[in-house]
C-alpha cells in the first residue's frame, strides 16, 4: 500500500493490489477520521495501524464515499467509529452489500473476517460538517457513478476526496451519465489544490483542469458514439469499434483495467438510450 502526505494531518493511502483504490485520513490532536476503507482487510488494518501507532489518536469516524465493496467493506475494522453516508449508501449495503458480501465470502477466505457495518449516520441534501482540529470536513453529495455519492472537502487545505465521482476514467455503468458530468463540471469550479480521486493519483492544482476537460470530453464522446448506433440491429457488435483511445482516454490508466470499464461503460449506456 502507498501513502503519501497530502498536507498537515492530511493523508492519502492507495491500494498497490486492487485498482489503484484510495483512501483517506484527516488528523485532529485527539481523533482522526477515516474516509474510505480499502478492498482488502489487510490494507485496511495497515491504515488503522497507522492512526493508532503513529498519529497516537483513535478513529472517530469513518466516512463512505458510497457503497460499492472496496470503499465500505473496511468499515467493520474501526470497532466503535461512526459510520457516516448518503442514506442511499445505507440502503443500498444493505440490500446488495450484505449478499454480495455473503458470495464473495465463499470464493475469497481473506474477505471471511468482514462484516458489513451499516451507517449510523446519515444525510441526503445540503451539507454536513464535521471539525477536526483546526480543520473543516465538508461533506456534500455526488453522484452519477453511483446513486449514493458523495465528496468531502478539507476547506482549509481545498482538498477534495471526490470518491468515485472522479476517476481516471469516468465509471457510470451503476450511476447516470448526465449526474456525473453535473458533479465533475461542479469540481472543477470548486478552486481546489488537490484532486483525492477515487482510485489513481491525487490530481494537483496545475493538472485539475486539463483532468476535467478530459473526463468531461471522454463522457460526451461515449455518449454521442453510442447513441450514434443505438437504433440499429448489430448495435451490440457495433460498441467493439468505439475504442478507448478515439474516445480521449488510454487503456493503460488503472494498471490497465481502463479498457474493461469503458467497454462495460458504452454497453450501460446502450442499454440505457435502447429503454
Amino acid at each position: 500500500m502507498h501513502r503519501e502526505r497530502v498536507s498537515e494531518n492530511v493523508y492519502w493511502f492507495q491500494s498497490e493490489v486492487y485498482a489503484q483504490v484510495t483512501a483517506g485520513v484527516v488528523a485532529g490532536p485527539q481523533w482522526a477520521v477515516v474516509i474510505d476503507t480499502l478492498a482488502l482487510p489487510d490494507e485496511t488494518l495497515s491504515i488503522r495501524e497507522f492512526i493508532e501507532h503513529e498519529l497516537n489518536v483513535p478513529v472517530r469516524y469513518v466516512i463512505n464515499t458510497h457503497y460499492h465493496a472496496d470503499h465500505s467493506w473496511g468499515n467493520c475494522f474501526f470497532p466503535g467509529a461512526t459510520v457516516i453516508a448518503h442514506e442511499r449508501c445505507r440502503d443500498l449495503l444493505e440490500e446488495r452489500g450484505i449478499p454480495s458480501l455473503e458470495a464473495a465470502q465463499k470464493q475469497n477466505p481473506a474477505l471471511r473476517q468482514v462484516k458489513i457495518v451499516l451507517p449510523q449516520m446519515t444525510f441526503v441534501d445540503g451539507d454536513v460538517t464535521l471539525r477536526v482540529g483546526k480543520k473543516n470536513l465538508i461533506i456534500s453529495t455526488a453522484v452519477g457513478h453511483s446513486h449514493d455519492g458523495i465528496a468531502v472537502l478539507v476547506e482549509e487545505d481545498r482538498i477534495l476526496f471526490a470518491g468515485d465521482s472522479f476517476m481516471p476514467l469516468p465509471y457510470i455503468v451503476d450511476g447516470d451519465i448526465d449526474d456525473i458530468m453535473a458533479s465533475i463540471k461542479h469540481i472543477g469550479r470548486m478552486g481546489l489544490e488537490n484532486i483525492v480521486q477515487g482510485h489513481g493519483d491525487v490530481i494537483l492544482r496545475g493538472e485539475i483542469d486539463a483532468a476535467v476537460k478530459e473526463n468531461l470530453n471522454y463522457l460526451t464522446a461515449i455518449k454521442k458514439s453510442v447513441k450514434a448506433i443505438a437504433r440499429r440491429k448489430n448495435a451490440l457488435e457495433l460498441l467493439d469499434a468505439i475504442t478507448i483511445e478515439e474516445c480521449g482516454k488510454s487503456r493503460v490508466y488503472l494498471g490497465g483495467l481502463a479498457q474493461g470499464l469503458h467497454q462495460r461503460n458504452l454497453r450501460a449506456l446502450l442499454q440505457q438510450m435502447s429503454k
